[in-house]
């Protein structure tokens, strides 16, 4: 667009230059010309608290040469929600109308942040998730799997919409197609406990004092399983498992299936699969007071399977009463 300064439409305006600490800032941001008469101007209409539909226009201006400023998209949430009292229009249209712009937006810069708290601060005041918005999300996911500012949307919109459950095939469908996508594990948890969390405590329903459910942990320990043989260097789904154990205050029914991908322990690990098997079967020995099985399993990843962490593996050892180890 022309400069502001040309324009009838902001005659009445005076610009508020930014304040640097006087004619020989120590350090003055290079801002473009452009972009420093618009904030000049976004100054000067947040002064006067103006709402109107030409300083939203200022907002989309200035996002689209600065979309991480957050003040301006705060702003321009207010200025719909005030346009939208003003006029008496229907606030579902309105925020649709927005999530429709912002969804290009979001498709060209990733990952902002900003966007996406905005995002969230409109599709609050709906009554009802909008019927495009999981579309757009898979839209999202296509380009990055694991953003997090989209996973973290979308933990958001479960627990606003209560979306518990629905949202488990979802969450199958990037399994099967990418078993070692980190954030679908981390979601599959949340849908399947998150909602049971006590808000007063943090802590899960299991933890104060309710029953755990046995049938669920059966089903995700034998879907875990399944995934981890899948590929069984793959992290996600062993801490997964650990999860899952935990809630029944041990991991010793998981031992053998550890020691399907931990090779030969009596022959140095030969034929070792997964470096996390023996994580887990050392974890296991520990709690067995089996201190001298758990420290071969350790001393197997502190010389062969992952001695970049040796000083952590040799902690671990030291944790058991014995010494450390070369790598």
């Amino acid at each position: 667009m022309g400069r502001y300064s040309d324009s009838e439409e902001w005659a009445d305006i005076t610009p508020i230059p930014q304040n640097d600490g006087g004619p020989n800032p120590l350090a003055a941001i290079a801002y473009t010309e452009a972009y420093s008469e618009a904030m000049g101007y976004f100054r000067a209409v947040t002064a006067k608290n103006e709402k109107s539909e030409r300083a939203l226009e200022l907002t989309e201006h200035i996002i689209s040469m600065n979309p991480a400023h957050y003040t301006i998209w705060l702003y321009r949430a207010n200025t719909i929600f005030e346009l939208q009292r003003k006029n008496q229009s229907n606030l579902q249209d309105d925020i649709l109308e927005e999530l429709q712009w912002l969804d290009n937006l979001s498709l060209k810069h990733l990952k902002n942040y900003q966007i996406w708290h905005h995002r969230q601060t409109l599709v609050t005041r709906l009554p009802s998730m909008p019927s495009t918005e999981l579309s757009f999300l898979a839209q999202m996911f296509a380009k990055d799997a694991k953003n997090y500012h989209v996973w973290s949307y979308r933990q958001w919109l479960v627990r606003h919409f209560s979306l518990w459950d629905t949202e488990l095939p979802y969450i199958e469908s990037l399994l099967s197609a990418d078993v070692r996508n980190n954030s679908a594990w981390n979601h599959r948890w949340f849908v399947l406990f998150g909602q049971h969390i006590d808000p007063s405590s943090g802590k899960g329903l299991d933890e104060v004092g309710n029953i755990v459910d046995e049938d669920l942990l059966d089903r995700e320990v034998d879907y875990t399983q399944q995934k981890i043989r899948l590929a069984p260097q793959n992290q996600s789904p062993w801490n997964y498992l650990r999860g899952l154990l935990r809630k029944r205050g041990s991991l010793l029914e998981c031992k053998s299936f550890a020691e399907e991908f931990m090779g030969d322990l009596e022959q140095g690990g030969d034929g070792c699969r997964s470096s996390h098997a023996l994580d887990f079967y050392a974890d296991c020995m520990a709690e067995e007071k089996e201190a001298e099985k758990a420290g071969r399993a350790l001393e197997l990843l502190a010389k062969r399977y992952d001695p970049i962490r040796r000083n952590y593996w040799n902690y671990r050892r030291g944790l058991l009463g014995l010494g450390a180890v070369e790598a």
